[in-house]
């Protein structure tokens, strides 16, 4: 079955442009003109990808963004959010929202099918099934659950994997571009400062735990058991 891609854009001929070319390369393209026609298909069939314009009439891509993260049924939907905002804040505000990566405008096709080909590959998670405790935190990758004193602590798909690497390798020092490897798997198309954001969302999820979670100047992370 060809993966089904969901155009989240406004403009016509940048849909149709967008749309033609996975088409010819062995994708099923759905277009949807705004949020509300977004989320019709999302509530159809979930696709396996989506390419969400940040600026649309009614709901900006980062509230679609926001919104679909938040939900158990579309939590691990790839997203790419296309942009025109190439400026480092605006970058950082549509990883905080969710995406998993960002074209900016005007972007080749051929980086649009390579971004989108390696979301896809890390969208397939290494089957682990180990469970590791540390201290008071546990996490348990068969049942994909995580607790603290024994309390359930609610993680996104990302973030728990990042935890789950830390935890295998705690007390060590993991550099951005080590843990890019090992937890998303492929980072040819990802930004270090990808690292960062999910770190910071992590630390957040993990509540008082969060302080586990070292920086280490100049080097990277590490989990510690010192609190």
């Amino acid at each position: 079955m060809k993966p089904r891609i969901l155009i989240v854009e406004d403009e016509p001929s940048i849909a149709e442009l967008i749309s033609v070319n996975l088409r010819h390369n062995g994708y099923q393209p759905v277009w949807a003109e705004d949020g509300t026609a977004a989320q019709r298909e999302v509530d159809a069939v979930l696709p396996d990808a989506i390419l969400l314009d940040w600026m649309l009439p009614g709901h900006s891509g980062i509230v679609l963004a926001r919104k679909w993260r938040a939900e158990p049924r579309t939590r691990a939907i790839p997203i790419l959010m296309l942009t025109a905002r190439g400026d480092e804040p605006d970058k950082v505000a549509g990883l905080d929202a969710g995406a998993d990566d960002y074209i900016t405008k005007p972007f080749s096709m051929q980086e649009m099918l390579a971004r989108i080909r390696a979301v896809l590959r890390r969208r397939a998670p290494e089957q682990v099934s180990e469970a590791v405790t540390i201290g008071q935190l546990a996490l348990d990758a068969a049942t994909h659950r995580a607790t603290w004193k024994e309390l359930p602590v609610k993680l996104g798909p990302t973030e728990f994997k990042l935890l789950h690497y830390l935890m295998k390798h705690a007390e060590r020092v993991h550099s951005r571009a080590q843990l890019l490897d090992k937890v998303w798997g492929d980072h040819v198309f990802i930004e270090e400062r990808t690292v960062d954001v999910h770190i910071k969302r992590l630390r957040e999820s993990l509540g008082e735990a969060g302080a586990m979670v070292e920086t280490v100047r100049g080097a990277g992370y590490r989990l510690t058991a010192g609190v």
